[in-house]
């Protein structure tokens, strides 16, 4: 794990999965849907915006690769991808597999249920998954 300083609630929120050229991938403790992380180890870094050229086209390539993942991984019926920060203000990207039958759809996630923690189990795939996964 790196040691680029994450904010406390995404700690307390999420696990790390790994570490990317750009991004540290963090899976969200919820088990209601599959939501991860990608955080860019960038200082003071609170919209993409202020990424550099270089380093947003290296969150794209990023970006890309994770929602092409989920995709494959879980059969979404829709992705979200979103930058809010209205509560945490360190840049952080939420990728969401969505479904009709979820417990929120269609409505955004944030609020509408309490968390569900994710199993030790699904957890410790997750983390083996994403060792194995190089860029």
């Amino acid at each position: 794990m790196s040691e680029f300083p994450i904010a406390k609630p995404l700690l307390e929120d999420s696990y790390f999965l790994t570490d990317w050229p750009l991004c540290q991938v963090r899976v969200m403790d919820d088990a209601q849907y599959p939501w991860f992380l990608l955080i860019p180890r960038v200082e003071d870094a609170r919209e993409i915006c202020d990424l550099n050229e270089e380093q947003q086209l290296q969150f794209l390539h990023e970006s890309s690769f994770l929602s092409h993942w989920l995709k494959a991984e879980y059969k979404p019926d829709k992705l979200n991808v979103a930058a809010l920060g209205n509560r945490v203000p360190q840049l952080h990207i939420h990728h969401i597999a969505r479904f009709i039958s979820d417990v929120s759809w269609p409505d955004p996630v944030w609020g509408k249920k309490p968390m569900q923690p994710l199993s030790d189990k699904e957890v410790a795939r997750l983390q083996e998954l994403f060792a194995d996964i190089t860029f």
